[in-house]
Order: C-alpha cells, then structure tokens, then sequence
C-alpha cells in the first residue's frame, strides 16, 4: 500500500469497518518501512496480540484499553514517545477507537489537527487505523486515506 508521494503531508488514516484487514495492512507498511528507513518506527496497539507480526527493528508499544479519555490524552502519550528518541520517523497507530473514544467526526477532526501540529514540529509522520465505514468520513480525512 504506498501513501502518496507528498512531501508535506505527515498524516495518514486507514478507514474501515472490523474485520476488513486494517491491521494487517498497517502492519505490512510498517514492516516495508521498517526494511528502507535510516529512522525509527513505533507501532502502538491496545493489546499485544500483534506483536510477533511486527518487524523486530519497530518499536512496539501497548497502550491497554481505557488509559486515555480523549485525544488530548493520547497525544500527550505521543509526545512523551518522541521525547525519548528524536530519531522516531513514523509513528504507527492500529485501532485507534479502542485507544481512545472517537465517538463523532469532531473528536477525529481534532486528533487528525492535533498530529498535523506534532508531525511539523517533530518530524514524524503518523499513520492511524480508525474503524470508520470510508463512506461516512468528512472530505478532510478521506484526502489522507491510504
């Protein structure tokens, strides 16, 4: 799955209803990644079941279920990951509605701005796999489909 060639663009969603193979695919762009970068990729899921899928050379990281409330919380999450290590390049999130409560096209609107303002300021690009029927997303999130 390629993402397309901008390079200003830093944040990528993944839509799909369960059970359409989001996490699979994340887990083949990130591994694909993980064989090209001269940075670090982190992969961030709320349970461990993946963990073996993922490329040894990535970062994996479990969140648990229910430790963040919003997406403020989530981000701030984030930026603690890229403080240890500021050669991170990519950041992988898979499942992103089981890590926080993305209840409305608003709350997903924020978290998309909140990570645009960290990928320009650190660097990282974020891909984010959110169980959305593609269909029902806002024009500004199906821009950054991949």
């Amino acid at each position: 799955m390629e993402m397309k060639n901008d390079n200003k663009q830093k944040v990528w969603f993944m839509a799909g209803l369960k059970g359409e193979g989001k996490t699979r695919k994340l887990i083949e762009m990130a591994n694909n990644e993980a064989k090209t970068t001269d940075g670090h990729l982190v992969f961030v899921d709320d349970d461990k079941r993946h963990i073996h899928d993922v490329h040894r050379d990535i970062r994996f990281v479990e969140t648990g279920k229910g430790y963040f409330y919003n997406h403020r919380e989530f981000t701030g999450f984030l930026l603690g990951i890229i403080s240890q290590n500021s050669d991170i390049k990519h950041i992988y999130v898979d499942g992103i509605n089981n890590i926080i409560d993305i209840v409305d096209i608003e709350s997903l609107l924020k978290l998309k701005a909140r990570l645009e303002t960290i990928a320009s300021l650190d660097d990282v690009s974020f891909t984010i796999s959110v169980n959305w029927d593609k269909k029902d997303l806002p024009d500004e999130i199906k821009a950054v489909l991949v």
